[in-house]
């Protein structure tokens, strides 16, 4: 069994849980609140930014051309093609999307970047990509379980954000991911993969909690502090 597998199997209960939570759930049912859905584009426009950053600190740790080529296209595909998605949400509730960037981050949102980005600085490069892994992984697979249970046609509201990530394309993206992976993990201690495991277990729960957040709109207790009053 792959390094990447064992991840997955670990992980499976997280899995399991995004795929039953009532907005991942709710975007096959046709069945989400607007509110939700802005909230969620508003950090997931932040988180994608940071993102894109973190995968160029992958690339400035990458030793070869083939790694540092396959960065520097991820950084493309999401400043890009990650913006479709965003762009059906949009269109379904109404809103524009220059509307819903450039907003402060939720709670959990910023713990999750700061997350990633802790391990992609002080971390080696599995570990960097075992922090960012679970993004792409989890939405690749929430677009097969949608597709399969629900099965959805053109007409279906969301059917272009279902299909983004349900399409070989994207899975290519994952599966080049986790074959990075799988070949620094053949050369690393236990105490190295542990800490890969570690960075990507809890990857895996701020994934689930970034759709709560999204969910239920959260905030920060207290407003921020205006300087100057």
């Amino acid at each position: 069994m792959s390094f990447t597998q064992q991840l997955r199997d670990e992980n499976q209960d997280i899995f399991q849980a995004i795929f039953n939570h009532p907005f991942v759930d709710g975007i096959g049912k046709k069945d989400v609140p607007n509110e939700s859905i802005a909230h969620y584009i508003k950090a997931d426009f932040e988180y994608l930014n940071a993102f894109m950053r973190i995968y160029g600190i992958a690339l400035s740790k990458s030793n070869k051309r083939e790694d540092i080529r396959f960065f520097g296209e991820q950084i493309q595909f999401v400043l890009n093609s990650e913006s479709h998605p965003h762009h059906n949400f949009c269109d379904y509730i109404g809103v524009g999307y220059e509307e819903l960037q450039g907003h402060p981050l939720p709670p959990t949102a910023d713990h999750y970047i700061k997350h990633m980005m802790y391990h992609a600085q002080i971390g080696s490069l599995a570990e960097t990509i075992g922090a960012l892994l679970p993004c792409p992984w989890t939405y690749l697979e929430i677009g097969y379980a949608l597709m399969n249970k629900y099965k959805p046609e053109k007409h279906h509201p969301f059917y272009p954000w279902i299909s983004f990530y349900a399409d070989e394309r994207f899975g290519k993206i994952v599966m080049e991911m986790r074959n990075r992976l799988d070949e620094f993990a053949e050369n690393t201690s236990r105490d190295e993969q542990k800490k890969i495991k570690e960075a990507f277990r809890k990857s895996c729960q701020l994934e689930l909690a970034f759709w709560e957040m999204a969910y239920t709109c959260e905030d920060w207790p207290m407003k921020e502090l205006v300087i100057g009053r």
